[in-house]
Formats: structure tokens, C-alpha cells, sequence
């Protein structure tokens, strides 16, 4: 049986496909071995949301290839949606995937290595599959269906690396088309998942011991606005929390975290039926970008600042203390030092638990490419440095304000700190902490009373006390 080793680049949405992949490999036979492995096939499951993750693909890519020339090199998602012409002519990749057949990678990949293992026997193959009749070989690239689609792809996880949380996509697609992004040409427009296939999903993944779920997409908050079989009384975001609420009465599944939020979908109304669900995680990733609003209008956001504050407000108001954390691009075209000036005011006042900084990269085939004033890339950095600093004081602060306050912790792995044994695991609000134990607590929920906190698995202050299970 050929050893396939597989690799992701990119986001959450990527990583729950990959997964799926790799569980319908296995169920076919082949044996999974790690990425940097001799392997007989290697799939890289590619981003193109920047020029970086795009020369990233094509860096594994490549590097697969080196690692075993006869290998069967495979490209699938979002770098073949965009990069066509890159890949037909990238003599490392012999079978490029696009995003709406990832459900189907088993039966293109083995109808390719039947057509390979036909030609190398100089026989005549014939056509015997319905995945192989797609294939259309150019320059000794295999391309299999880059068009997109208006149906919703629908994949079934059921298990992950991950013993005790696993992502749930929900959706794909986005229909926002900021200026700076290039996704909605790669995934297309929004396609919601059928309800009834993300509940079966989470109830078969409880029933397997998971305790945590995260609902995962391209743009969630679009959750359910293509549906057909709409309900009367569902407008706009009761799509999403009314998923949630259903989600909520599932048995075994102790906690629920949302994926990246679109700000506006946060009112005081949604926030009360959030908190009114106590497996709800108060913990919200709500994309920012700019605190300036001319920087927001020139990026195609659809809300400005004082919204955006509000939104937060919000959170802040049925949440003792949530974690709230953000993205923010710095050098976008056209951002002058007052208007970058602004967003730091405007970060210093939101005071959030973590930021995510990204210097703009200029993205070919987007708007924001072709804009003047293109901002040079050591002011680019002197600027991330500015918010990076003020991220690090924040999100100390933050996880600070939970030592010696009693909380729930669901245990996730074991890990050796300082040549000692910790189980480590996670807050609601995502804090990580840690325990000195040698005792296995993966999958159990324990109350603490937290004395130390980790950031980038370095231990900050002492052991936690050792308080009664919670089942």
C-alpha cells in the first residue's frame, strides 16, 4: 500500500478539509506518513491568500518533489483556483485539484495513478472512471475542475489530530470582496451547508468524546443567506445564532467557539442570545483591519470605527470579561501616518486580548494592487513594531487578570515544561494554562484556580490549584 504524506498551508477552513482528506485516504488503505517523510504520494493543500502563501505553496511543492522525484506531487485548493497558469507550467506538480472536488481526492488521485501506472506499461488505458473522463493533461500537469460551483461541497469529519476540540465548516465562499483580498476568486460565492449535515456531523463527533466544537468558513457570518429553505421569522444573522442554539442542545459537546466574525453581526440583541447560551465560549475573533475610516472605506469594509466599537460594546455588556481579538493590516495603500495614527488610538481604547498584525502584501488581481501610493516596506514594519509592542502589553494583561480567579479548563494535551510533565489545556476565553501532573486529564473539564498562564509554551508564575472534576 503507497505512503501519502500531506501538508497544509493556510486557514482553519483549509486544515478541517485536510483532515477530511486524510480520513478518506485512510479508509481507503493508505498509510499516512509525516510530511517530511519518503513518501509515494504528497498532497499540499495550497493558500493563495498573499503573494507569500502563494511562493509557501510552491515552496512545498517543490520541496515534495525533491524529496522523492518519482513521487506523485498533488496541488489542491485555493493556489490552483488562482494560479493556473503558474501550475500548468510548474514542472514539481503532476495533479492539481481545485477547491470544489476536495470531497472526491481518493477517486482522482487513484484514477491518475491507474492512467500513470497504464502509461508506464505502454498500455492503452481506458477511461473506466468518471474522475479520470475530467482530466485534462497540459504539460504534464493533470488540472481536474477549477470552475466553481453554487452547491455547497458537503464533507463529514469524523475524527481529527485533535483529541478533544475539531473544526466544523459551516460554509464557503464569500460575496465582501475587500480590496485587498483575493479569496472570493479562489472559493467563490458563499454556499451554506445544510443544517442538518453540520448537526449530524457534531453529533457523531460527541459521541466520539469530543468536547469542543469551532465553527469554521470562509466568511460565517454569511452562514445561511443563500438557503433556500429559509424560515420565515430568520433574518440575517439568526441564520448563524440559530445554528448555534441548535448546536447547543447537542449532548456531550461542552463548549462552542464561532469562527472569524463579520463585526456588524454583533448587536446587543445577538450578544444577549449569545450569553444566553452557556456553552458559547465568550471568546470572539472580530476582524478590524483599521481603526481609521478612510483606510476602512479604501480596503471595501462595510462598517466603520465607532461601529466596530459598538459591536464590541456590546460584548462587554453581557460578558463579564470576553476574549476579544482581532486583525489588523498596517501599510495599506494610502495610509498616512496620521491615519495610522488613528487605528493606534483607536486599539489603545479598545484594549483586546490579541491582535493579529499583518504588514499589507500587494496581492495581483486584487484592487488594492493597482492603488498609488503604495506604503514602502521599513515604514510597513516600523508600524507593525508599534502594534506588535502594544499586543504583547495587552494580551498580558488580559490573561493576568485571571490569576487566582476560580475557572474551567478542558485538558488537551501533555507537554514537558522545564524538564517537568503539565497537562495543558484551554480557558473558555482561550487562556492557555497549565497543571504539573503526571496523570493524563485529555478530555476532562476541571475547575482551577489559576496561578499560571503560557504564552509560546513558556510558563509564567506557578502551578495551578488542584480543585474538583466538573462532568
Amino acid at each position: 500500500m503507497k505512503n501519502v504524506a500531506l501538508h497544509n498551508l493556510g486557514c482553519k477552513t483549509n486544515a478541517y478539509e485536510l483532515d477530511v482528506m486524510q480520513q478518506k485516504l485512510q479508509e481507503r488503505g493508505y498509510n499516512i506518513v509525516p510530511f517530511d517523510c519518503e513518501a509515494d504520494v504528497y498532497i499540499i493543500n495550497t493558500c493563495t491568500v498573499t503573494n507569500i502563501a502563494d511562493r509557501k505553496s510552491r515552496q512545498m511543492l517543490h520541496r515534495a518533489k525533491a524529496k522523492n522525484p518519482d513521487a506523485v506531487v498533488v496541488a489542491v485548493g485555493c493556489y490552483v483556483q488562482t494560479g493556473r497558469e503558474n501550475v500548468e507550467k510548474d514542472e514539481a506538480i503532476d495533479l492539481a485539484i481545485g477547491n470544489n472536488r476536495k470531497k472526491d481526492l481518493v477517486e482522482i488521485l487513484e484514477a491518475f495513478l491507474a492512467q500513470r501506472e497504464a502509461a508506464a506499461d505502454d498500455r492503452n488505458p481506458q477511461q473506466d472512471r468518471e474522475h479520470a473522463c475530467q482530466a485534462k493533461t497540459l504539460h504534464g500537469t493533470s488540472i481536474i475542475d477549477i470552475n466553481q460551483t453554487r452547491e455547497y461541497e458537503e464533507m463529514t469529519l469524523e475524527r481529527t489530530a485533535e483529541h478533544t476540540r475539531a473544526y466544523i465548516k459551516i460554509q464557503d465562499g464569500c460575496n465582501q470582496f475587500c480590496s485587498y483580498c483575493i479569496i472570493p476568486y479562489a472559493r467563490g460565492r458563499v454556499r451554506s451547508r445544510r443544517e442538518a449535515d453540520i448537526l449530524g456531523e457534531i453529533e457523531g463527533l460527541a459521541q466520539r468524546g469530543y468536547r469542543e466544537i469551532v465553527l469554521t468558513g470562509i466568511h460565517i457570518s454569511s452562514y445561511g443567506i443563500d438557503l433556500e429553505e429559509r424560515e420565515e421569522h430568520y433574518q440575517g444573522q439568526d441564520y448563524l445564532i440559530g445554528l448555534v442554539e441548535k448546536i447547543h442542545r447537542i449532548p456531550g459537546i461542552e463548549r462552542i467557539r464561532l469562527g472569524s466574525l463579520e463585526p456588524r453581526i454583533i448587536t446587543r440583541e445577538t450578544a444577549a442570545r449569545l450569553a444566553a447560551l452557556p456553552k458559547v465560549c465568550p471568546h470572539f475573533h472580530l476582524s478590524l483591519q483599521s481603526g481609521c475610516n478612510e483606510t476602512l472605506k479604501r480596503m471595501n469594509r462595510h462598517y466603520t470605527a465607532g461601529e466596530y466599537f459598538e459591536c464590541v460594546k456590546s460584548l462587554r455588556a453581557v460578558y463579564p470579561h470576553p476574549a476579544i481579538t482581532t486583525d489588523v493590516i498596517v501599510g495599506f495603500p494610502g495610509e498616512t501616518q496620521e491615519e495610522f495614527a488613528r487605528t493606534g488610538d483607536f486599539l489603545e481604547k479598545l484594549n483586546l486580548y490579541e491582535m493579529h498584525v499583518f504588514k499589507y502584501s500587494v496581492r495581483k488581481g486584487t484592487r488594492a494592487a493597482a492603488m498609488k501610493d503604495q506604503v514602502p516596506d521599513p515604514v510597513k514594519a516600523a508600524r507593525s513594531d508599534v502594534l506588535l509592542e502594544m499586543e504583547r502589553r495587552q494580551s498580558r494583561a488580559f490573561r493576568e487578570y485571571y490569576l487566582g480567579r476560580e475557572v474551567r479548563v478542558l485538558y488537551e494535551e501533555s507537554k514537558e515544561i522545564g524538564g517537568k510533565l503539565y497537562q495543558v489545556g484551554h480557558t473558555a476565553e482561550y487562556v492557555k494554562v497549565a497543571r504539573e501532573t503526571k496523570e493524563d486529564l485529555g478530555g476532562r473539564i476541571c475547575r482551577e484556580k489559576v496561578l499560571n498562564f503560557l504564552t509560546d509554551d513558556i510558563l509564567l508564575a506557578c502551578p495551578v490549584e488542584f480543585l474538583p472534576e466538573i462532568r
